[in-house]
């Protein structure tokens, strides 16, 4: 599945409000008032220390999400079931589940494979080949994608061309099995969305896109407390939106209000839905404040309070 761009851009309506949106791209919402703006998936990264201390198994993923937060598609992450990638049993225990509860698996999130940008010749071909198994295991459960990292090291221009290799033969393999492959934000060069963009362009494959998240912008973990260390969050979602199959709604942390104190839901959500997307938001809680489930929920509410305030706003501007 590759994300639909559903609408066609039109002249933009220029409204001085906060909460402004381009009306022609949400014109089909309207009509067919059944389509929500965008639709709410759940990260399994949202739940990491409950699947870390045995308090929710793996398996029991989808089911947990329908029946906890009434969700109905998730996103796996692949170091909760890694030696597993090639079992034919537990993956079809995981995809019996989800199905028997009506979830939709997305995507894997595949970590610990190794740099696909990696400037050795050997090592990049092995991170790559090292990747198969997930594409497998992802075509196995009905997903869209797999999200890898475009990790590299060297100069900023070698470093374009290096993660660009990797990505384009991965994604090679991949579309042989009509899964897409897609980089997130996740560190070092990959959360300069101009670069990332950049590493896009020359890929230059339909099958190869990216993950936006909300948060995922520090350049340099290592001096996360520099304000300098931190790219500009709203101006890289931008950036890689036109390449985006997928949307990570990061969160850490709520004010009284209910709204998220790092990234500006409002904001974000007008970036995203600007560029003509309208698929699945995943929600992906990462805070400490709130327990997983209570955090996981309040993202959920924001959401749909922001989907709800756009529609209205798009409702009374029509």
């Amino acid at each position: 599945m590759i994300p639909r761009r559903e609408f066609i851009k039109h002249t933009a309506i220029a409204v001085a409000t906060p909460l402004a949106v381009n009306t022609s791209l949400f014109a089909q919402a309207i009509v067919n008032k059944d389509k929500p703006l965008f639709k709410i998936s759940l990260a399994q990264w949202s739940l990491h220390r409950m699947l870390r201390s045995n308090k929710l198994d793996a398996l029991d993923f989808a089911s947990f999400t329908k029946k906890t937060f009434d969700i109905n598609a998730i996103e796996y992450v692949n170091s909760f079931f890694k030696e597993h990638a090639e079992d034919e049993d537990y993956l079809k225990q995981l995809k019996s589940r989800a199905e028997e509860h009506g979830v939709k698996s997305l995507l894997i999130m595949v970590d610990g494979e190794g740099a696909l940008g990696d400037p050795d010749d050997a090592k990049r071909k092995q991170a790559i080949e090292n990747h198969y198994q997930w594409v497998t295991a992802a075509k196995f459960l009905g997903c869209h994608s797999i999200r890898v990292n475009a990790q590299s090291s060297g100069g900023y221009e070698d470093q374009i061309k290096l993660a660009a290799d990797g990505l384009s033969r991965l994604t090679e393999f991949a579309a042989k099995h009509d899964l897409n492959v897609i980089v997130e934000n996740h560190g070092g060069l990959s959360s300069n969305g101009k670069w990332l963009a950049a590493v896009m362009k020359k890929v230059d494959h339909p099958r190869c896109g990216t993950l936006p998240d909300f948060g995922n912008f520090c350049l340099d973990w290592d001096r996360r407390d520099a304000p300098d260390a931190w790219y500009d969050r709203y101006q890289g979602v931008k950036e890689l939106m036109p390449f985006a199959k997928a949307v990570s709604a990061k969160s850490h942390d709520f004010d009284e209000a209910g709204n998220e104190t790092h990234t500006d839901f409002r904001r974000m959500m007008k970036i995203v839905l600007d560029a003509d997307y309208h698929s699945y938001v995943g929600i992906e809680y990462e805070g400490e404040k709130l327990s997983e489930v209570q955090g996981i929920k309040a993202t959920k509410k924001l959401l749909e309070k922001v989907r709800e305030e756009l529609t209205a706003k798009v409702g009374s501007s029509s």
